[in-house]
């Protein structure tokens, strides 16, 4: 008999080579590796058995993995396992009359939640069998006194939308041989759902960072947005903000750009993460959070409560700042939760491949949820009566990007360029600016009076509406400047 230490070994080699196979988008490896995973996971979940084939005790077997079921998931494991034990199991499948309980979807969920940093922060949905659902993609919506007019109801509802959860497919492959099977309705469950949790916790991180959006989740590094530009169903990547410091100056002025959404409106900034990799988490960050102290130990030098995450998804050399909420995913299973006899692969006599499809999208509800850090030049924190000379910080006052409403400013926006126009036949836009240097301060007009970042603007019938965004940041200024035009509709 292995030693189950020596198979959790062999379980975590296995993984590696699937996190290397979707590096290098290499679809046929991670196949390979994932049904080599669970043959893996199917000996692990057998040794586990033979080893407590004595024992009784529900709570101790709880406390392995192996849960009590309900009389609806004993019958629908029963009958699978009748299925599965068929001659012609192929079609015994197919024809089963039950499906999947949601009771075990949702205890896959419940573990991916309790034992996955990322996945327990953001707004991570199981949807069972359903395909599209309604969301709140505002911050803050606030209600409205008196007479309803049309551009006051279309305001209230237009944080609303629906949501297809069906747009990227996951399949998951299950080997089981016969002595699989003779454990019993309690041992399936317990094979069935750690299969789900390895592919969905595999598959879901590199897509909720680096997801393009063509055929995987739009991750947290991507532009997101009605006037966002999607080409070849790929978004485009987020322009990375230089921070040398994880103070309350740098960090602070991030996080006030999040505290504003994409239509002007403010939110509560809480539930704050920072992804790094984890190369950068100990070379770059923790020297940027902890100093030493007199007498021994270390101190925390964050200035506000936030989390910091390592993920190898995220690369060298960036990190990923923002709202956890305000990224949704939504994950569920395909033919309401029916698992499928396949062709795909051949095994040893007494072994059979049976599918189970899933399904999910993830997405940002705003751009302005998460902001991108080029953390290349990140200082360490010190001691505040420690004399130390401060690493020169490269001067820059260019912005990485500026927003009026949800149009396309003519040119289309590069930070070299400082002079645009505009025309709308909107009342009102917000006018939001980011710098490309998180040192740099801005102050930003509208016909020479100052207002807000993120702020809505009423316009002016005519060509008379200019706003202009002065960007300083030590001895280097620079300043943009858009004019508008309020065409009548």
């Amino acid at each position: 008999m292995k030693n189950l230490d020596v198979l959790q070994k062999e379980k975590d080699a296995i993984v590696q080579k699937m996190n290397d196979a979707i590096r290098e988008n290499n679809a046929e490896a991670f196949q390979k590796s994932f049904v080599e995973l669970c043959d893996k996971i199917q000996e692990s979940v057998m040794e586990e058995a033979r080893s407590m084939v004595e024992t009784m005790d529900h709570e101790v077997l709880a406390g392995r993995g192996v849960r009590q079921l309900t009389s609806k998931e004993t019958i629908y494991y029963q009958k699978l396992i009748e299925a599965m034990k068929s001659p012609n199991p192929k079609q015994a499948v197919e024809n089963l009359d039950v499906v999947m309980p949601e009771t075990v979807i949702d205890q896959v969920f419940e573990d991916l939640r309790t034992n996955h940093p990322l996945l327990s922060k953001i707004q991570f949905h199981s949807v069972t069998g359903l395909t599209r659902i309604m969301m709140n993609t505002n911050g803050y919506q606030k209600a409205a006194w008196g007479k309803l007019c049309a551009e006051i109801v279309q305001e209230l509802t237009s944080g609303f939308k629906e949501v297809d959860v069906t747009l990227d497919k996951l399949s998951a492959f299950m080997p089981v041989c016969k002595a699989m099977l003779d454990l019993g309705p309690a041992w399936m469950d317990r094979y069935v759902r750690e299969v789900l949790y390895e592919a969905l916790s595999n598959g879901l991180e590199d897509g909720i960072i680096n997801g393009t959006g063509l055929d995987m989740p739009i991750g947290m590094m991507k532009q997101v947005g009605d006037s966002v530009t999607v080409t070849g169903g790929k978004y485009p990547d987020k322009i990375p903000v230089k921070i040398t410091k994880l103070d309350n100056i740098q960090l602070g002025k991030q996080a006030a750009v999040l505290a504003i959404n994409n239509k002007g409106q403010t939110r509560t900034v809480s539930d704050l993460i920072l992804v790094v990799n984890p190369v950068d988490y100990f070379s770059k960050v923790l020297p940027a959070i902890q100093y030493p102290v007199p007498g021994g130990g270390y101190a925390n030098a964050l200035p506000f409560p936030m989390e910091i995450i390592q993920s190898p998804a995220v690369p060298v050399g960036r990190a990923v700042f923002g709202i956890a909420r305000l990224y949704f995913l939504g994950s569920g299973i395909e033919n309401n939760g029916r698992i499928l006899y396949s062709d795909d692969y051949r095994f040893l006599e007494d072994e059979r491949v049976y599918l189970i499809k899933m399904y999910a999208h993830g997405f940002a509800t705003d751009n302005n949820a998460f902001i991108v850090f080029d953390i290349t030049g990140l200082q360490p924190a010190y001691y505040k009566v420690e004399v130390v000379e401060s690493a020169t910080d490269v001067e820059n006052a260019a912005l990485a990007d500026l927003r009026i409403g949800g149009h396309v400013l003519t040119p289309a926006f590069v930070g070299t360029t400082t002079d645009y126009t505009l025309t709308t036949e909107d009342a009102s836009n917000t006018v939001m600016a980011v710098a490309e240097d998180a040192t740099a301060s801005m102050v930003i007009t509208y016909n020479d009076k100052e207002i807000a970042n993120g702020s809505r603007i009423t316009w002016e019938s005519g060509a008379g509406n200019v706003v202009k965004v002065k960007v300083t940041d030590g001895s280097q200024t620079k300043t943009y400047q858009v004019t508008v035009t309020k065409s009548e509709e």
